[in-house]
């Protein structure tokens, strides 16, 4: 009854009979741990609304979460002493910004309803602005995490002009630092965009197998490769001889199962920092972050299964197109593209696939 009663607002009849969703389970996420050294001053005593300075965020507080019992936990975590340096953790790491705070927190809440162990999820929230954390902590009052601050003079002057403005914001560069930002005891993490939702259990994809490779993702090599690339890149051997002895096929950089040790050990942020050096000089591509993965990982890439990244919900950068999904199961939904579903829903004019997303918003006060 309690299920019906969350989720009847959200779906229409049609919408039910064409798409059918994986159960949603409902366990409650653990005692909160406060991070970074921004928490002292960030802390608010209201904890159903924002800070002061972000009067136009409201965010309802999320349910409870609990583990299931067949959920192992611990010593630490049986103890009440949960750090982020527990073995049993999964670490899944988010940017947090107020343009797409709605959709960070919506996949959030997804992972929590759709997790067995729910209990046993860390988060790493990325940011670069510093009046964030206590929102969160008011919606998601358990939760395990801690914010990182991300520089923006880190990136900025690297940053080439792309097809989109959106594409160009330092903060979509954070990823490139995770082994840096993240304490050294984590040793895998899950990187996911702010615009997508799961609707599976993550630890299926934390199991990810990346035998030898450095990151995991689902790839795509029927799509045409040249075009993440400018002609003058293809004509240059001294750009285009990085691909010799591979096999490269396009992946999204938004969905990612990283070993950081490996990382760390081979320092791939300086080789990813070059290319964006390149870049500036040359103009070897026209998107934002995702080439100089690319020109890195292409064709070294342990695969996914594409149930874990159905991208392209957003239009393919079209404004207000819709999209289907693509054939096959799925298990995240990812509303990349320049369309995002908050924002067709609040016009009005929404597409089919966008109300798959609106069951785990939080936005706005209590319809209850």
């Amino acid at each position: 009854m309690l299920w019906i009663l969350r989720f009847s607002g959200f779906f229409s009849a049609a919408v039910v009979m064409i798409i059918l969703s994986p159960s949603i389970q409902s366990f409650p996420p653990a005692e909160a741990i406060r991070s970074s050294n921004l928490d002292g001053y960030l802390r608010s005593p209201n904890l159903l609304s924002p800070p002061d300075y972000l009067p136009q965020l409201y965010f309802r507080r999320s349910t409870i979460f609990r583990n299931a019992d067949e959920c192992r936990f611990s010593d630490r975590q049986i103890k009440g002493k949960t750090s982020v340096c527990d073995p049993s953790l999964v670490h899944i790491a988010i940017t947090l910004d107020v343009e797409y705070l709605r959709g960070s927190i919506a996949a959030v809440h997804s992972i929590l309803l759709n997790s067995l162990c729910p209990e046993n999820v860390f988060f790493h929230f990325l940011v670069s602005e510093t009046n964030l954390e206590s929102l969160v902590r008011s919606t998601f009052p358990q939760l395990k995490f801690k914010v990182y601050y991300f520089d923006p003079e880190i990136v900025r002057s690297l940053i080439s002009t792309s097809v989109r403005q959106a594409l160009e914001q330092p903060l979509n560069y954070a990823r490139n630092y995770l082994a840096d930002l993240l304490e050294t005891c984590v040793k895998r993490v899950i990187y996911l965009d702010s615009d997508l939702v799961v609707v599976d259990d993550i630890a299926k994809l934390w199991a990810t197998n990346l035998g030898s490779r450095t990151i995991g993702a689902p790839e795509y090599c029927h799509a045409n490769f040249t075009k993440y690339f400018t002609s003058g890149f293809w004509s240059d051997k001294r750009f285009s001889g990085t691909f010799r002895g591979r096999k490269p096929c396009y992946f999204n950089t938004g969905v990612m199962v990283i070993d950081l040790v490996k990382w760390r050990h081979a320092q791939y942020t300086k080789w990813i920092e070059r290319w964006m050096e390149v870049q500036k000089s040359d103009r070897i591509y026209d998107l934002g972050s995702l080439p100089p993965y690319l020109l890195v990982f292409a064709g070294n890439v342990a695969p996914i299964e594409h149930r874990w990244n159905q991208h392209g919900l957003g239009g393919d950068n079209v404004r207000g197109s819709c999209r289907d999904l693509h054939p096959g199961p799925y298990s995240l939904l990812h509303w990349s593209g320049s369309g995002k579903p908050w924002l067709r829903l609040d016009s009005k004019q929404p597409c089919p696939l966008d109300f798959l997303w609106s069951p785990y918003d939080l936005y706005g006060h209590s319809r209850l």
